[in-house]
């Protein structure tokens, strides 16, 4: 009974089984064909959009054909009439060049013709040269065959008659100068000629009017006990950048209140002035000082430089007159920080300057070339503290080596005798020079003191054997002392001279210098009875 259960449930089973199988097959041939009609859907919209692509593409490249052809007609087209007017340009250039090888052809023709005519001119020189050549040399012959014969018939040669005549001439030139000399020594006494020539400087001293004051250079500073302890504070760092950049000695009192400036710089004089003068009026740059002594008293130094250079160009403008090398221009400037018996020197230059031009104008002469000699006379006076000798000899040394012309450079030698005047305008240039020292006013020397020192010169000369006499000339500036040729030999007499000049310096206290001249002149007497 329980097998035939299970063999009844194992019958249905298989049924089942089969059934779904069935099924399933139905169920998988229906999907087959729902897929085969959906593949061939597919392939079918594929196949319409593939041949509708195919008919737009060829659409597409018809109108690509069609443009394409359009483009490339027209392109001919631009590229044809493009090579007809290249044709045309070429055709055009093909004419000018025949033109230009006609023009060429006939160029040539007339240039082988010229060059026929310049041949044949050629020969007729060469022939003419030839000729002259000849000729010249025939002449030449004959002039030394007449030379030869003069000379013979003479008795002398040619060069040494060229000799005679030239010794001839140049004697009769010097006895025509001998001549000329002796009438202007002759005429010198003429007192025509002082009149005139006190005409002259007074129309000058009349029409100048200017600068008539005189200046004192303050040496000593009562500055107060204050400013000297901030002077000597740090060690004295800022007195000793102050006389270091000034070039001059900044010494303190006893009571230590006031400075006293030891030096012949007045430059630096000026500079050592102003600085300290700067500390008093405007304290705040005191902290700047004392941080840095050196470069605030450079600046200091800088800024007059400056000032003195502007100037120097002042005077030159002033004046009308091409500027000198800067060198000579700085040397004016500075001339206003020295002064001469309180007479201030840059304004002696100008005023004499214009002293000189208006003689010189009244003479006649380069009125420029006087005010520029004038201008310059006195530029040794700005170094007379560094270098030793005449300020005249000085200024005219520089003047010299910087290229001043010679008439200028003698002119400023010259006025004060220390070498003789080449020239009219070193005779302005001392006129002048004296007009404007010896005005009423120009300076404060008293004639008490002037003739004390005359005095104390003329004493110190004759207080030697052997002294003739001994006189002070060009305003105490020289001393001329002449001894007995029999009592003095040469030797003594530089000894002589070295001698007085340091009892001079010893004894006396003079601006600027003295210069001393022993003179031993041999002299012969004879009685005619």
């Amino acid at each position: 009974m329980l097998a035939a259960m299970w063999i009844v449930l194992g019958a249905g089973l298989a049924i089942a089984v089969v059934t779904a199988l069935l099924a399933a097959r139905a169920s998988a041939a229906e999907a087959a064909r729902v897929a085969r009609r959906a593949v061939d859907q597919a392939r079918a919209e594929v196949s319409a959009e593939t041949r509708a692509a195919e008919l737009e593409a060829a659409a597409a490249r018809s109108a690509i054909e069609t443009e394409a052809r359009r483009e490339a007609l027209d392109a001919r087209t631009v590229a044809e009439d493009a090579l007809a007017a290249k044709e045309a340009a070429v055709e055009r250039r093909a004419e000018a060049i025949a033109r230009s090888e006609a023009d060429a052809a006939t160029r040539e023709d007339a240039l082988d013709l010229r060059e026929e005519q310049l041949a044949a001119a050629q020969r007729e020189v060469q022939s003419r040269r030839d000729r002259a050549n000849g000729l010249e040399q025939d002449a030449r012959r004959k002039h030394e065959a007449a030379r030869g014969e003069l000379e013979q018939r003479a008795g002398v040669a040619a060069a040494e008659l060229i000799e005679r005549l030239g010794q001839a001439w140049i004697d009769d030139a010097k006895a025509k100068a001998a001549a000329a000399l002796r009438a202007i020594d002759q005429s010198a006494a003429d007192p025509s000629h002082d009149r005139e020539a006190k005409r002259v400087m007074e129309i000058a001293g009349a029409r100048y009017q200017h600068h008539y004051l005189t200046e004192r250079a303050m040496n000593n500073l009562r500055i107060g006990k204050d400013l000297v302890a901030i002077l000597l504070d740090q060690g004295g760092t800022l007195h000793a950048a102050l006389q270091r950049v000034a070039g001059v000695q900044l010494l303190v009192n006893d009571d230590q209140d006031a400075l006293r400036l030891d030096g012949l710089d007045g430059v630096g004089k000026e500079f050592a002035r102003r600085a300290i003068g700067k500390l008093i009026k405007k304290p705040q740059t005191i902290d700047d000082a004392r941080k840095d002594p050196d470069g605030w008293a450079a600046r200091g130094r800088e800024h007059l430089d400056q000032e003195i250079r502007s100037l120097g160009k002042r005077a030159f403008q002033a004046l009308g007159i091409p500027k000198a090398h800067p060198e000579i221009v700085e040397l004016v400037g500075a001339l206003n920080f020295r002064t001469s018996y309180t007479q201030n020197q840059w304004w002696h230059a100008v005023e004499a300057s214009y002293l000189a031009g208006m003689m010189a104008a009244e003479l006649g002469l380069d009125e420029k070339l006087a005010r520029r000699a004038t201008l310059m006379h006195d530029i040794g006076k700005a170094l007379t503290h560094k270098i030793e000798g005449s300020h005249a000899v000085i200024g005219a040394d520089i003047a010299r080596r910087l290229g001043e012309h010679e008439v200028v450079a003698n002119a400023i030698g010259a006025h004060h005798a220390d070498e003789p005047c080449n020239s009219v305008y070193a005779y302005l240039v001392a006129a002048s020079d004296a007009m404007s020292g010896a005005r009423p006013g120009a300076r404060r020397e008293l004639a008490e003191g002037f003739t004390a020192k005359i005095e104390d010169l003329e004493r110190i000369g004759l207080a030697r054997r052997g002294v003739i006499d001994a006189h002070a000339v060009h305003g105490g500036r020289e001393l001329r002392v002449y001894v007995r040729e029999r009592d003095v030999d040469d030797v003594a007499v530089v000894e002589m001279s070295s001698e007085i000049a340091a009892q001079i310096s010893e004894e006396m206290t003079f601006p600027g210098q003295i210069k001393v001249t022993v003179i031993r002149a041999f002299e012969a007497s004879a009685t005619a009875n």
